[in-house]
């Protein structure tokens, strides 16, 4: 089955959340006594053959024609066994959609499933039908809301036969109340082009417009004092959540609105998935309300009972959290399924202020809501799509053993080249969420992108920074908890070297060095203390590290080196006294102490790398090329070669899952420094 046009038409309304969200929606073709449909939990965007399952027609149909009882788990699980059944290749995997006998049931060759905000806005008001009627006449099948699944595709199939009765044909467009826009044409071309005249249709009624949804608006500082509390109050078992804020026009509109309960319930299926129940809400009316950014220590406060009583009402911790003065705060196991949480509940948003223009929301009852939250079907669904890599369930991804850095939250100063980068790269492999903080912004955000591709479930982002400046890194702090909740690891590793004697060095080049290597170190440790600490407050269980990447020459002094060597020597000091000063805290702090990276570029570099600075300065006798110099270094290590970044790497992962080492200076020199 040629399915090119089918997947070029998934991959147009997958991209971006307009119409889909993560695992949602869903297309088919059908050729002959074959159909082929999205594979459950498989992502719309980026979809490719593998994505989709291929079924035998008449099985499909032969579903709808069979009893499978009354109670409703019961009958979706007897559906989901002949739906597995129906597929023509059994062996090459994949769970049928739900929905295939939904799209079966429909006549034309193309079947698209979406879920607009603009539609819903229409088919999730209270006024929807009778609206819908007035837009759209007899152009469209309107379909009042019932359980999703084998209910929905029956009460399709019997509304289809009312409908071609009186037109002749099946209908183009099927509004499915708070459940999508179901479009089905024998060519994908008209599919756009109804898909098209259906949201301008609605788009003309809207009463206002809605508010700015623009990702990335500026959070308060006040974030900072506030999210990693949360983030280990919502953290169960051995590892911490993932925490991401979010704060937009639209966010402030129903924070600051008398009527912003109005977005405590679903409206969709998916809310219900992703975003579970309802949010908690913290902040409103009381006492954080009035004060701008709100009041961190009343909303410390207010959470611990607002998160009993959640519980006890719905039987589980929240997933979203709307809190005043801050925004939309997302909870989950990763930052991949933090930032769909995010995106399904602004999405819901969005609904509920545009259907406004047609009566108001219409939620899902409790009982709609008791159903989904429970379908085996929906959970499957989440699952897969949580594991998903570049749209396609990962089967290593869901079987993989568990990596030794599993969804900790680290903070690389100097990520975007040299041992940095190759420590941010060597974390993020481990499983951890990276911030590649750097002043080089063109290579921290490409090695971002690099680390982001193929959809990973943990996720690295850029944050520009210059370790020299106090608000440069309190800016970086407030984007790591921004991202990601928190901080569980600060490798302080940007530096500088610039060698010379003491004729050749001048004042001000040996406070430039200083101010880098030392003062940056300090500055790091005072805006990222009190996160960690804070996450201690309220998780004294948990350790978290600050690992300092120092020198060989912080344990030894290095001939003309004296302003690097110096301020390597005083980092030892301060890892020293903040281990001692931190370690109430259950923060330890240490120290590694690579030998020469002969490889990267702090050594290499053509032009201003230490092979040429120190031919230059004539620091190794007699040698008249880049080759004597490197030589003569690696002559003086006992295992004949500089440190590389795996090594350096592995140093961090012992010290980090090492409980009981603290204010250690730990050599990794090939055996050329052997402390005694």
């Amino acid at each position: 089955m040629d399915l090119k046009e089918l997947i070029a038409i998934s991959r147009l309304y997958g991209e971006g959340t307009d119409f889909v969200i993560a695992g949602g929606g869903n297309t088919s073709v059908k050729d002959g006594e074959r159909m082929a449909v999205k594979a459950s939990g498989a992502a719309l965007r980026g979809i490719t053959e593998a994505g989709f399952v291929e079924l035998s027609r008449k099985a499909v149909r032969q579903i709808l024609t069979r009893d499978y009882g009354d109670e409703p788990l019961e009958r979706e699980a007897r559906i989901k066994a002949d739906l597995l059944a129906s597929r023509t290749a059994p062996e090459k995997g994949g769970r049928p959609s739900v929905e295939a006998s939904l799209h079966e049931s429909i006549g034309y060759r193309y079947v698209v499933h979406t879920h607009p905000f603009l539609v819903n806005a229409l088919i999730c008001a209270k006024n929807g039908e009778a609206e819908a009627e007035r837009l759209f006449g007899d152009d469209a099948l309107y379909l009042r809301y019932c359980d999703p699944g084998y209910t929905l595709a029956k009460r399709l199939e019997d509304e289809l036969l009312k409908y071609r009765a009186a037109h002749g044909a099946d209908p183009h467009v099927v509004l499915m109340e708070n459940h999508g826009l179901v479009v089905a044409a024998d060519t994908t071309a008209e599919i756009r082009t109804i898909t098209e005249d259906v949201c301008a249709r609605i788009r003309k009624y809207l009463r206002a417009p809605l508010p700015s949804v623009e990702k990335g608006t500026v959070v308060p500082p006040v974030l900072t004092q506030v999210l990693p509390g949360l983030r280990m109050m919502l953290s169960e078992g051995g590892t911490a959540k993932v925490a991401a804020a979010r704060s937009s026009d639209l966010i402030a509109h129903f924070l600051e609105s008398a009527n912003s309960e109005k977005v405590s319930l679903p409206l969709l299926p998916d809310d219900i998935v992703y975003c579970k129940s309802a949010p908690l809400a913290i902040g409103r009316g009381g006492k954080a309300g009035k004060k701008p950014g709100g009041d961190p220590e009343a909303l410390l406060a207010e959470f611990p009972r607002a998160l009993e009583v959640y519980r006890k009402k719905w039987g589980y911790p929240p997933k979203v959290v709307l809190a005043e003065g801050i925004g939309l705060i997302g909870v989950e196991d990763s930052k991949r399924s933090v930032e769909t949480v995010l995106d399904v509940f602004e999405d819901l948003m969005k609904v509920s202020f545009l259907s406004e223009s047609f009566g108001g929301p219409r939620f899902l009852s409790p009982k709609d809501i008791s159903f989904i939250d429970a379908w085996e079907v929906e959970n499957y669904r989440r699952s897969v799509a949580a594991s998903a890599v570049g749209g396609v369930s990962s089967a290593s991804a869901v079987g993989a053993a568990r990596r030794r850095m599993e969804g900790r939250i680290a903070v690389v100063t100097g990520a975007a080249q040299g041992f940095g980068k190759g420590i941010a790269e060597g974390l993020f492999r481990e499983g951890a969420n990276v911030v590649i903080a750097d002043l080089n912004e063109k290579a921290g955000r490409a090695l971002a992108a690099e680390l982001n591709s193929g959809s990973p479930a943990n996720g690295a982002v850029f944050a520009p920074v210059d370790v020299t400046n106090p608000g440069s890194v309190q800016a970086l702090a407030l984007e790591t908890v921004k991202a990601f909740g928190g901080i569980d690891l600060l490798i302080s590793n940007a530096g500088v070297l610039r060698a010379g004697s003491l004729e050749e060095l001048s004042e001000e080049t040996f406070d430039f060095v200083t101010r880098v290597n030392y003062t940056g170190y300090f500055v790091c440790v005072k805006h990222f203390a009190p996160v960690m600490k804070l996450q201690h407050r309220f998780a004294p269980g948990r350790l978290t590290d600050i690992v300092q990447v120092n020198s060989k020459s912080g344990l030894e002094g290095s001939n003309r080196n004296s302003a690097y060597a110096g301020s390597k020597f005083g980092s030892i000091g301060l890892t020293q006294s903040f281990a001692k000063e931190l370690v109430e805290y259950g923060i330890k702090v240490n120290s590694v102490c690579p030998g020469n990276f002969f490889e990267g570029p702090l050594w290499s570099d053509p032009e201003t790398g230490l092979f040429v600075q120190y031919l230059r300065t004539g620091k190794v006798p007699g040698a008249k090329s880049i080759a004597d110099v490197k030589k003569f270094y690696e002559s003086r290590v006992p295992m004949g070669r500089g440190a590389r970044i795996e090594d350096v790497l592995r140093a961090i992962l012992y010290l980090v899952e090492q409980e009981y080492e603290t204010g250690q200076a730990l050599p990794v020199t090939g055996g050329q420094v052997m402390l005694a």
